[in-house]
């Protein structure tokens, strides 16, 4: 099998854009887009959002039951906030979708603790080690998905493991670069197994569900040999396995990585040379991200 580098994209917040991929248009009147386009006075919002309506088909859709009425009124209450947040983020990106997600009853506190699971984490010393590329010429639209370097959007559940997301998007994409093939690497092979820690920060160890970092997922990969592809170690959503890692099959490996600067024009010469980065940022907003 060909071994190449792989460019790693470092900052420092946190965020997998995966934990919202059940989210598709199928036409579900709960999936569409629910906010107003037009600016709509506070008090009139719960009203024109058709909130309590909106709630009605959000605990059908995801089998949501609550303890008690109290539990359910509050619940109401969050999701109609929530709908008045995804209505202000439209507005701030008509290019986006934002809307109602299975996460809608969810503070954004309750989203970040409960879903994001990446460890604390800064820029590392070296950051700016990797080559600074020439930025002349930039295409002003360049998007990976369309030349099949990038799988289908994915779920990570409940269980806090963005990081193996993001790490096994961008080796999926370095793959297919150098081989040609587009794989879909398994999550749940990191989230079983590795257990590597960032020697820069004391503590920081990958722990499944409980957060990682991509940089010691790397470490891991390097160390072991690569990954499975996903359908021969599928993704559980829970860290309550052993670790059952096969050698045999190992379907991609890593030779090397690096930090890239980052700086915006670094990251757009990166991503056109050396195809998709590994990217996590951190806003709770995305809990409401549709498309």
């Amino acid at each position: 099998m060909d071994r190449f580098s792989l460019l790693f994209l470092l900052l420092s917040s946190v965020v997998a854009s995966a934990v919202v991929s059940d989210v598709n248009s199928d036409g579900d009147p709960l999936i569409r887009q629910v906010v107003s386009d037009g600016a709509v006075e506070e008090d009139s919002d719960d009203h024109l959002l058709n909130a309590e309506h909106h709630f009605t088909l959000f605990k059908s859709k995801y089998g949501k039951t609550y303890a008690s009425q109290e539990e359910h009124d509050y619940r109401l209450g969050v999701f109609k906030a929530n709908l008045r947040r995804a209505k202000r983020h439209q507005l701030l990106d008509p290019s986006a979708v934002h809307g109602v997600t299975k996460f809608s009853d969810l503070t954004p506190s309750e989203f970040r603790r409960q879903y994001l699971g990446l460890k604390p984490l800064k820029l590392p010393a070296d950051a700016q080690k990797a080559p600074i590329l020439p930025t002349d010429n930039l295409p002003d639209d360049f998007d990976w998905r369309d030349h099949g370097a990038v799988t289908g959007v994915k779920d990570q559940g409940s269980c806090g493991s963005c990081w193996s997301f993001s790490a096994t998007g961008a080796l999926e994409g370095a793959h297919y670069l150098a081989t040609g093939e587009l794989v879909s690497l398994s999550e749940q092979q990191l989230v079983d197994c590795d257990h590597e820690c960032d020697p820069q920060q004391y503590g920081a160890c990958d722990s499944g569900c409980n957060g990682g970092l991509m940089t010691s997922a790397f470490e891991y990969t390097l160390k072991v040999g690569g990954l499975e592809r996903e359908k021969d170690y599928p993704y559980t959503g829970n860290d309550r396995g052993p670790c059952k890692f096969d050698k045999t099959k190992i379907a991609a490996s890593v030779s090397n990585f690096s930090v890239i600067s980052v700086d915006e024009d670094q990251i757009a010469a990166n991503l056109v040379k050396h195809g998709p980065l590994a990217d996590i940022y951190g806003r709770s907003f995305m809990s409401l991200y549709l498309l």
